[in-house]
């Protein structure tokens, strides 16, 4: 997929733009701070509508304005050229395809994919379980609407019990009620989070060795909340066990809501063993991994965002990076400099204060 223009209208601290795109490498330069990010962002919306740099939406509309749009055109190998737009209000979003206006998230996911490798990405590997779930949960929907479809059955039936344990003198057949659909969501939901890991993690063992020297050995672990087997029945017993403490805490406290995965080298946590250089690999590996597997799965090449992210590897491990990366993927990046010109032949755009502009 390639992205051929980029229109905003009041994202972020963009007012108006409009930016056509030739070439598979473009690179937006400037100092910090001054929209480079906001750029990148606007085109990962094309992947899920969501932010690969806040869950809330509403951070991303300019200060006192009602709404901010977006307009992508595309060359696409599904469905050719295409053209997305994409209106983000307050209280929600419009999205059309073409002449079609999409009504489902489940329509629009994943039809257009992007991978973004951020500064952010490192809390993958140093970050909190709910940060992780959330990249995982984004990345295996818009690939599997199986996927997307237990998550959803997961989370109402959640939302439901949660609902009940809030309220004063749940009776257990009133609980019992709700977890009958809950146990079984979840046991669909932890095969397929453990099915996406597996994948997932055969890709980034094969990143990791392109990108990295040394002889530790990459791996995705998942670890559920659920340590026994994690079947219908078993889960149903779980929650009918947990239900005194559930009324205490007025949630319930346990279940695929609070499952988790690790990066670990050499069979180590990354997080606690991993050297600086060891994990800033691993996330690159993981992102390419995801590109990989994106690729792999749905037959469309992923546009990859790189936001400044390669400031901080020395020569060769950029250099490993770069020769990585699928050579036929476009790549639109950020920079406080120009991009190493032996890469290829960069579409240069300078950005200053959210305002936009080509180099001839």
């Amino acid at each position: 997929m390639r992205l051929r223009s980029l229109n905003l209208r009041h994202f972020r601290n963009v007012t108006l733009t409009r930016l056509e795109f030739s070439g598979r490498l473009v690179c937006f330069v400037g100092g910090n701070g001054q929209g480079k990010t906001n750029l990148l962002e606007a085109v990962g919306l094309l992947t899920a509508l969501r932010s690969f740099r806040t869950p809330d939406n509403r951070l991303l509309l300019m200060h006192n304005q009602p709404a901010a749009a977006l307009i992508c055109e595309l060359d696409h190998e599904r469905v050719g050229t295409a053209k997305v737009s994409i209106t983000l209000r307050r209280d929600g979003k419009e999205v059309w395809c073409d002449d079609t206006r999409v009504a489902k998230l489940a329509d629009f996911i994943g039809r257009f994919p992007t991978v973004a490798f951020s500064s952010q990405d490192q809390q993958l590997v140093r970050g909190s379980p709910a940060g992780r779930r959330r990249w995982l949960d984004v990345a295996a929907a818009a690939m599997e609407p199986d996927y997307l479809r237990a998550l959803l059955a997961y989370d109402k039936a959640l939302e439901a019990r949660n609902s009940l344990l809030k309220s004063e003198g749940a009776s257990d057949a009133e609980l019992e009620a709700f977890e009958v659909a809950l146990a079984p969501a979840a046991a669909d939901l932890i095969a397929r989070r453990s099915a996406v890991i597996a994948t997932l993690g055969a890709h980034l063992a094969k990143a990791y060795e392109r990108i990295a020297s040394g002889a530790e050995r990459p791996a995705l672990v998942y670890r559920p909340d659920f340590d026994e087997e994690p079947d219908a029945e078993a889960l149903l017993a779980r929650l009918a066990a947990s239900r005194g403490r559930d009324r205490m805490f007025r949630t319930t406290v346990g279940g695929a809501h609070r499952d988790d995965f690790e990066l670990t080298l050499g069979g180590r946590d990354a997080k606690d063993y991993g050297s600086e250089g060891q994990q800033r690999s691993l996330v690159l590996a993981l992102k390419l991994a995801q590109a990989a597997w994106f690729h792999e799965r749905s037959g469309v090449r992923p546009v990859l965002l790189a936001d400044d992210v390669l400031g901080e590897l020395d020569a060769a491990r950029r250099r490993e990076f770069w020769q990585a990366v699928d050579p036929e993927s476009q790549v639109i990046a950020t920079g406080t400099a120009l991009p190493d010109a032996t890469l290829g032949n960069w579409r240069i755009f300078r950005v200053a204060d959210g305002e936009v502009s080509p180099e001839p």
